[in-house]
């Protein structure tokens, strides 16, 4: 039982995942009266955002990605174990983990979210996504190995399948990384593959939406429509993938585009716990809460972030799935515990938007901000730089992205183009970790699609 944490007279405080939204509370009860417990599915923290460039081969893995235990060194009321988490018992205050149980007095979920394929089978076995780092390092694998297999293949229609690429999802995700394709298409598959016709390899970007980044304003879909233009994306939209398979994304029951690579960015679900009883949790898997973030029936668990459906008047259907909101309720929460604890009054959630961004490529990004104010290009694309250096943790990290990004500028080159752990599709189950068991410690999604397509300005 508990896992050999140390018996502490103070209340326990579990947080389940360490996403931005468990990350930042963990941070802020540092000096709060209370035992900090992180269990988490994984060792370290990942900076979702810049998933795309490990993908793309921009960044390697260790560069958006920092051990949880380095990242606490020095707080002295913080425990960490790595497991997977089964099931809450309410009854018994327990979470049950694959390591064994653990007892809480206060429970926080912040177990983010989970790729939601819409029950579309065919694009769920054979399709890629980008919602963890080993997603993100199998989809790298997986698009150099296809284009090595294009070297080979003497068979027109089938090497253009191995070429082209479909993205499903026109929100940030879909954008940015259509983006990135694009650029590596044009400055760095030449140079590996002058034996192929890379002139011959198109980019797909569909959208079931009437707009690409599609709660972003006017002026920002607008401009971002066009720099997907202007690199030779091809854009679809109201249009919805149907299935995927024998070389074919299918778009209707006669329309299909050949290619062996779909890229799902398209829709999540939150990612609830077994356990929590079935008013509790919403259609989309979110775990519904009241405006202190305190799970609906429950006097002693919360849920922030992603997983967390808080409803108001403002936002009738729940605040949408961004870093941000994840990261202004830990800070609210963290502070309520510390009044729950005096028996003081408790302050309702209340957001406060700062802004969304979107990068497209190189000098082509988008900005809102507050009072109506829209900008991009270059100033957007620095802008976009700076938010996203500057939220990454660990300085190591900061100092590696900042020089990979540098090199990249001036020599337009993606220097990792490495296939590490060869992918193949009937290692689907075993690599890419979608199951809802086994994402039940997720992190957040930074910019799911739909409802939210648009990147926040991280705090």
């Amino acid at each position: 039982m508990n896992t050999n944490l140390p018996t502490s007279s103070l209340p326990r405080v579990v947080i389940v995942g360490c996403g931005f939204g468990g990350l930042r509370l963990a941070k802020e009860l540092a000096d709060q009266p209370v035992q900090v417990v992180v269990v988490d599915r994984n060792n370290y923290h990942n900076f979702q955002p810049l998933l795309y460039q490990v993908a793309t081969g921009a960044l390697e893995a260790d560069s958006i990605a920092y051990p949880i235990r380095k990242i606490f060194a020095g707080q002295q009321n913080f425990f960490y174990r790595l497991a997977d988490v089964q099931r809450v018992e309410l009854d018994r205050n327990t979470i049950v983990t694959d390591i064994g149980e653990i007892s809480y007095d206060y429970l926080v979920l912040a177990t983010g979210s989970v790729t939601n394929f819409f029950g579309l089978d065919t694009i769920e076995k054979n399709g890629m996504q980008i919602k963890s780092v080993p997603n993100a390092l199998n989809l790298r694998s997986f698009l150099f190995q296809n284009f090595e297999r294009a070297v080979l293949e003497e068979n027109p229609e089938k090497r253009q399948a191995l070429l082209n690429v479909v993205i499903v999802g026109a929100g940030l995700t879909g954008v940015e990384i259509a983006g990135s394709l694009a650029e590596m298409r044009k400055d760095v598959l030449p140079q590996d593959y002058p034996e192929l016709d890379l002139k011959q390899m198109e980019i797909y970007l569909i959208e079931a939406g009437g707009a690409v980044l599609g709660p972003m304003s006017k002026e920002a879909q607008q401009t971002a429509h066009k720099y997907l233009d202007d690199m030779g994306i091809h854009i679809r939209l109201n249009t919805s993938a149907k299935r995927f398979e024998d070389g074919k994304a299918y778009l209707s029951d006669t329309d299909f585009i050949r290619t062996e690579n779909l890229i799902w960015a398209a829709g999540v679900n939150g990612a609830a716990l077994p356990g929590l009883s079935e008013h509790q949790v919403t259609r989309n898997k979110r775990i519904n809460v009241d405006h202190y973030n305190l799970v609906m029936g429950t006097t002693n668990i919360y849920a922030i972030g992603d997983v967390a459906n808080m409803v108001t008047d403002a936002m009738p259907k729940g605040y949408p799935m961004l870093a941000p909101v994840a990261i202004q309720q830990a800070e609210q929460l963290a502070a309520n515990l510390g009044r729950r604890l005096k028996n003081e009054s408790l302050q309702p959630f209340d957001y406060t938007n700062k802004g969304t961004m979107a990068i497209v490529g190189r000098n082509r990004a988008v900005v809102d901000l507050p009072k109506n104010i829209h900008f991009g290009g270059f100033f957007g694309w620095l802008t976009w730089l700076f938010v996203h250096l500057m939220t990454l943790v660990g300085f190591r990290n900061k100092v590696v992205t900042l020089i990979s990004w540098a090199i990249s500028y001036f020599s337009s080159d993606k220097a990792l183009r490495l296939i590490i752990r060869p992918y193949k599709r009937r290692d689907y189950k075993k690599h890419s970790g979608q199951s809802a068991a086994e994402h039940l410690n997720a992190t957040p999604q930074y910019n799911p699609t739909p409802p939210a397509l648009q990147a926040p300005i991280a705090k």
